[in-house]
């Protein structure tokens, strides 16, 4: 049986650069935010799974790099699992006093690792079509992100807020990675 999804489409749309909910061109990615409110998005092909995790099933590791909050045993494989935001160059850390924290659990090939993050909003399609140049309107783009983000989207009904479309592959493969 083929699915037609001609009708949930509206050719009555401006030819914007906003990212517009219920569009199917494109990539569905995942939306999250981290602990300083920024935005992003990783593509949803990449994401194992979202889980929310005790902060006491995450075993600290002496000595880790800061970015990492600890190692967890993820369906009898241990992950790392590390502070998205802090690695993006936010300045504002997971919150490890609370119960719980989101994290993403994202693999490329024979790399898995976790990203804690504030919250998990939903999955969205983003067309590439839209996305903007790595710089987005927002001139305080750390230069510790620039190479982790394929583009910035315009988010629709505001003139400031953008949301990042992470790169996934260059985060795992990173050699910021140090223990």
């Amino acid at each position: 049986m083929v699915l037609n999804l001609d009708f949930l489409t509206s050719d009555d749309a401006p030819n914007t650069n906003e990212v517009t909910p219920g569009s199917r061109d494109g990539e569905l990615c995942l939306r999250f935010d981290v602990p300083s409110g920024n935005e992003y998005a990783l593509p949803a092909s990449g994401v194992r799974e979202v889980m929310s995790v005790y902060f006491d099933r995450i075993t600290p590791i002496p000595n880790a790099s800061p970015f990492f909050l600890g190692t967890y045993n993820w369906r009898g494989q241990v992950i790392w699992v590390a502070d998205l935001g802090q690695f993006l160059g936010d300045r504002v850390l997971v919150n490890t006093d609370q119960n719980e924290v989101s994290i993403l659990i994202v693999e490329e090939q024979e790399l898995v690792m976790g990203f804690a993050v504030r919250a998990v909003a939903n999955t969205e399609w983003l067309d590439v079509k839209q996305m903007l140049p790595n710089t987005g309107t927002d001139a305080a783009l750390p230069a510790s992100m620039s190479g982790f983000v394929k583009g910035v989207y315009q988010l629709s009904g505001t003139e400031t807020a953008e949301l990042r479309l992470l790169d996934q592959v260059a985060i795992l493969r990173s050699t910021n990675w140090t223990i």
